[in-house]
């Protein structure tokens, strides 16, 4: 089934107008999964990366960026390992029991590291996202989002030169295979 939530780019705009700026230049009459192929074959990882954080539900959005990082990585410190770990368990058991670990675990660790953005887009993802004992406060639509662009970019600048086409476009062409509900296996 298909996870394409807007037709066109411009669609994607009105829902999400700080996309606009995430995004960057782009045609807005141009269908949503047409931008984002024509984004990946120029290698306009930015703008791709932006794109695909948006234009995927939240929870896909959030899966797409545990297996990107995977992919980029062969190797995790422990408090990023941690970080993926409990993102993919609310990735596999969305209940508000695993989001708000993973929340905690995003609150806590290093902002400069993929997998805290990644802990923090899970969090964002729906309900409070303040400790219980505070009032409510509901994420922003976009939040989600832009965590997952937040954690993509930032391992983005920590690839290796010679391999960061391959595997940009590796991580983007599953993006898009999961955009239109035909799932790929993680590499």
């Amino acid at each position: 089934m298909s996870q394409v939530r807007f037709a066109t780019v411009q669609d994607l705009f009105q829902a999400y107008p700080m996309a606009r700026h995430d995004v960057g230049k782009a045609e807005v009459d141009k269908p949503s999964l047409d931008f984002l192929q024509d984004a990946t074959d120029a290698r306009n990882w930015h703008g791709a990366v932006s794109f695909c954080a948006y234009l995927l539900p939240r929870r896909v959005a959030v899966a797409w960026g545990c297996r990107s990082l995977r992919r980029m990585f062969d190797q995790f410190d422990a408090n990023d390992s941690r970080s993926l770990n409990f993102v993919e368990t609310w990735v596999r058991q969305p209940d508000e029991q695993s989001r708000n670990k993973a929340l905690a675990v995003g609150n806590a660790n290093d902002p400069e590291q993929p997998a805290t953005w990644l802990a923090l887009a899970a969090g964002w993802s729906g309900g409070s996202v303040v400790p219980a004992e505070f009032a409510p406060v509901e994420a922003k639509p976009d939040q989600a989002a832009r965590a997952v662009r937040a954690a993509l970019l930032i391992a983005l600048c920590r690839l290796p030169r010679e391999s960061r086409d391959r595997i940009m476009t590796a991580c983007l062409e599953d993006g898009i295979q999961l955009a239109r509900g035909e799932p790929r296996p993680p590499r």
